[in-house]
């Protein structure tokens, strides 16, 4: 998200640094465009959100976003808590409440890194959804992959997602988060710079027990990154324990 800073070129990250500091009038009808295209999923992963500070007018973009995409149920991850200038976070929105959600605070040199683990369900059926950001840094990165390798390990049915920092390649290269649990990557996705897409550092990865259709790059410049899309097909387990979720939360 870049905390609703329109970046489409280079030099933007130089003249518009300065909206990493401080309010932009039009940042509000930003948001509104974004929430527009969110609307349309289920779930939502979201990095680089500020949760209320005075470089987002006191907003908090995550409740923002889910309140005008109509999302029921949403969660903030604050990441580097600089009080009232800056609260860079991760975010989750999700017409469905998960049945329990865990934040996790990625090793590395430097903190402010972290991960959203849902889960949507109980037992072996259950549904875990990742959605995390990645340090720029390939030996804090290895660490991050080790530290999550720990927990999809006993897993099922998992989905990753975010701004994962790292190609393809250098993905397949952490042996121990591969087979961790068997992650397919949803085909690469061109995503970095948004203006001029030439890196997939942005991803979706499933278990070998979902199926990725419709896999797509949204063509918004909503930031630096382009956002990515999937829709996942659920084994009939897994479906089972979301529709009886669904039920017990609308009776």
């Amino acid at each position: 998200m870049q905390v609703g800073i329109q970046t489409s070129a280079y030099h933007h990250y130089l003249t518009r640094s300065w909206q990493h500091l401080l309010p932009h009038p039009h940042r509000a009808r930003r948001l509104d465009m974004v929430s527009s295209v969110l609307s349309r999923f289920d779930i939502v992963g979201l990095q680089e959100v500020d949760g209320g500070s005075f470089r987002s007018s006191n907003v908090n973009q995550v409740e923002y976003l889910a309140t005008r995409g109509g999302f029921p149920h949403h969660f903030q991850q604050l990441n580097r808590n600089l009080g009232r200038f800056a609260q860079h976070s991760n975010g989750l929105l999700s017409r469905l409440a998960p049945t329990l959600v865990e934040e996790h605070r990625l090793p590395g040199t430097l903190p402010g890194r972290g991960a959203i683990h849902a889960r949507y369900g109980d037992g072996p059926d259950a549904l875990h959804l990742f959605v995390a950001h990645l340090a720029l840094s390939h030996r804090a990165r290895m660490r991050q992959f080790d530290y999550l390798s720990e927990i999809i390990q006993p897993l099922r049915h998992v989905v990753v997602m975010g701004d994962l920092n790292c190609t393809p390649e250098q993905l397949h290269s952490h042996s121990r988060f591969c087979a961790s649990l068997p992650l397919h990557p949803v085909r690469p996705l061109l995503s970095y710079p948004s203006w001029q897409p030439r890196r997939a550092l942005d991803h979706i990865l499933l278990s070998d027990s979902l199926e990725a259709r419709d896999v797509r790059v949204l063509d918004h410049l909503f930031s630096d990154h382009l956002p990515i899309a999937v829709d996942v097909a659920l084994p009939s387990s897994c479906q089972a324990v979301l529709e009886a979720l669904h039920k017990k939360q609308t009776l």
